[in-house]
């Protein structure tokens, strides 16, 4: 068997398969505010065999503006992302916000840092006024790794489910890609739930509908790539090709990650969660949530 670059980005697997058009897959490409966005929807069980993905929609930003630090780039990447998940989410109904991740490792923590920048509005619905009767009920859980809790984050998600009875879950995790300039910069995101870990060769058991019986939108942040496979890509830029075997055995479980990647999981992380905010409560903005959160 060849070697296989580990990614969780739908719009890698299909860059890998080269330029040609592939049966039960199709690609979009539009702008929105001066960023990059590009869909993979992958049609039906052929599609999903040929990307190694579940049929459903994979929509990636990627987000140069913000990482350039232009003008009013926070503001408009966040709006891109709400309009992004609105597309993809039920009109009405509690929401339930997922974190998935480890705290303890910034590479892992997206999902985390993402959760305290969610606006939680459950608890305020039917307060004394009606002060927030016109917000969107939205509630949060950060259920964390099975390493440090013996349980499954499935399992966690799902008991709060069946007690809260959200329209949907949005969960949101770190993610890996196959190409070192996409880490940080790129949010990819897929009304096919999740895996967590499975980029890294740690899969857990997938958070989707078949597993919460709702939708579930899963927001990613690459964040890491695997070794072997980030010198695969190196090589293959080069026009060079890397003896497959050394690779499968060479890398070790190394995982890259950016050297200042504390600052960028920060940003970005930031900005995922400003996002999910304003899709949630597009009466909102910028300046509100800095205000609430």
């Amino acid at each position: 068997m060849g070697f296989l670059p580990r990614t969780d980005l739908a719009l890698e697997e299909r860059e890998s398969r080269g330029s040609a058009d592939l049966e039960g897959v199709r690609f979009l490409e539009r702008d929105i505010s001066g960023y990059r966005v590009s869909e993979v929807i992958i049609e039906n069980e052929i599609g999903s065999q040929a990307l190694c993905k579940p049929a459903g929609r994979y929509i990636t930003i990627e987000l140069d503006r913000l990482i350039r630090r232009e003008d009013s780039a926070f503001e408009d990447g966040a709006r891109a992302l709400a309009s992004l998940l609105s597309d993809l989410l039920p009109e009405n109904g509690p929401v339930l916000i997922a974190g998935l991740g480890n705290p303890a490792i910034t590479p892992d923590a997206v999902g985390h840092i993402a959760a305290k920048n969610a606006l939680v509005t459950l608890h305020l619905i039917d307060a004394p006024g009606g002060v927030f009767s016109d917000l969107r009920s939205v509630a949060c859980v950060e259920p964390g790794v099975l390493g440090t809790t013996g349980i499954e984050s499935v399992e966690v998600v799902r008991a709060v489910a069946e007690k809260i009875r959200p329209a949907a879950v949005i969960a949101v995790d770190a993610l890996a890609s196959r190409r070192a300039e996409r880490l940080c910069r790129t949010v990819q995101i897929t009304d096919t739930g999740i895996v967590p870990g499975s980029g890294v060769g740690n899969a857990r058991k997938e958070l989707s509908a078949n597993t919460l019986g709702v939708p579930v939108i899963a927001v990613g942040v690459p964040t890491v790539v695997d070794a072997a496979t980030l010198a695969a890509s190196l090589a293959e830029d080069c026009g060079a090709r890397l003896d497959e075997d050394r690779l499968r055995s060479a890398g070790g479980g190394l995982i890259v990650t950016p050297r200042d990647i504390d600052s960028k999981v920060a940003d970005i992380s930031k900005l995922v969660g400003y996002g999910i905010d304003l899709a949630l409560q597009p009466s909102l903005s910028v300046s509100d949530l800095d205000m609430l959160i």
